[in-house]
């Protein structure tokens, strides 16, 4: 199979990155990393989660960063919202895509939403009818797809109906995320090739994470797979919390330098996106995780 010309980056560093921060981020930080991103040309930004602050305290204030962004026509900014109550607060704020989550292994499923993996997507079914209504579209996630934290590896067969369920519900895309960064290119051709059978590739995604540094690997496996979204986090924001002191999400500017490097289309200005991830790193007073952005800053 050829490759993709043109790939389409979901960044997820507002949202999946910020989360995991220890200290507090202001509105007024979250605002300007949105902003930086819309203007180095991301196409879809993942700005914020509308879960309870009691659970997930970086997330506080995702209403108010919908309110000051600069909504750049053509840009999706969308928002986590895992029950009816956090979809009605995301509609409130004016969200036009929210995003759901399953996870492929049982026992992440208790331990993460302390519930069985069937009634967390019964759980959608009032999101999905809400949202159809509303016409605002909705993404869907599956954790835990190559391996997970309680159970180990995880099979391909495990995520499948999983992945089918999100998408029979009305979910146009479904992103399978190795949440604990363990799965290798061999293992991950073969979750596209078993998944694709339920559903079509290009209503797929991939979401590595880098922790036993295979996600570029992992998601040029799946180029190889005719897959042609991923989700990224600039800088490579957001740990990894099943593994202490790991690094967690794959870092925007890595991916955009090796689809660059295939002459893959992105739309993404990659000095813009350096630029973007440094100063948010600056604002957090940690080390940048991306690897193009500290080799280019070394020169």
């Amino acid at each position: 199979m050829s490759l993709p010309n043109k790939v389409r980056l979901v960044e997820v560093g507002p949202r999946d990155g910020l989360q995991n921060e220890a200290q507090p981020i202001s509105v007024a930080d979250k605002v300007r990393l949105v902003d930086d991103l819309s203007a180095a040309g991301l196409g879809y930004i993942e700005v914020g989660s509308f879960v309870s602050p009691k659970w997930v305290p970086q997330m506080a204030g995702s209403a108010e960063v919908f309110a000051s962004i600069d909504q750049r026509p053509g840009v999706t900014y969308a928002a986590l919202a895992p029950n009816l109550r956090g979809f009605e607060d995301a509609l409130a704020a004016g969200v036009k895509e929210v995003a759901v989550f399953a996870a492929a292994s049982e026992a992440f499923s208790q331990r993460n939403i302390n519930c069985s993996i069937s009634d967390s997507l019964k759980r959608f079914e009032p999101i999905m009818e809400a949202a159809g209504s509303h016409g605002v579209r909705v993404r869907g996630y599956v954790s835990c797809v190559l391996g997970c934290p309680y159970e180990g590896k995880v099979s391909a067969e495990q995520v499948a109906p999983v992945a089918r369920a999100l998408h029979d519900m009305g979910c146009y895309e479904v992103s399978l995320g190795d949440t604990i960064g363990t799965g290798t290119a061999g293992d991950t051709r073969r979750l596209f090739e078993v998944v694709s059978a339920q559903i079509p590739r290009e209503q797929l995604a991939g979401h590595f994470h880098d922790t036993y540094g295979q996600a570029l690997a992992n998601v040029y496996a799946s180029l190889l797979e005719g897959i042609a979204v991923f989700d990224s986090s600039v800088a490579g924001l957001g740990g990894c919390p099943y593994a202490k002191g790991a690094t967690g999400n794959i870092a925007s500017e890595d991916v955009v330098y090796l689809l660059h490097g295939l002459g893959i289309h992105t739309g993404i200005d990659l000095d813009r996106l350096i630029a973007a991830g440094q100063r948010i790193s600056d604002v957090l007073g940690r080390t940048n995780g991306s690897r193009v952005a500290r080799a280019r800053s070394a020169h």
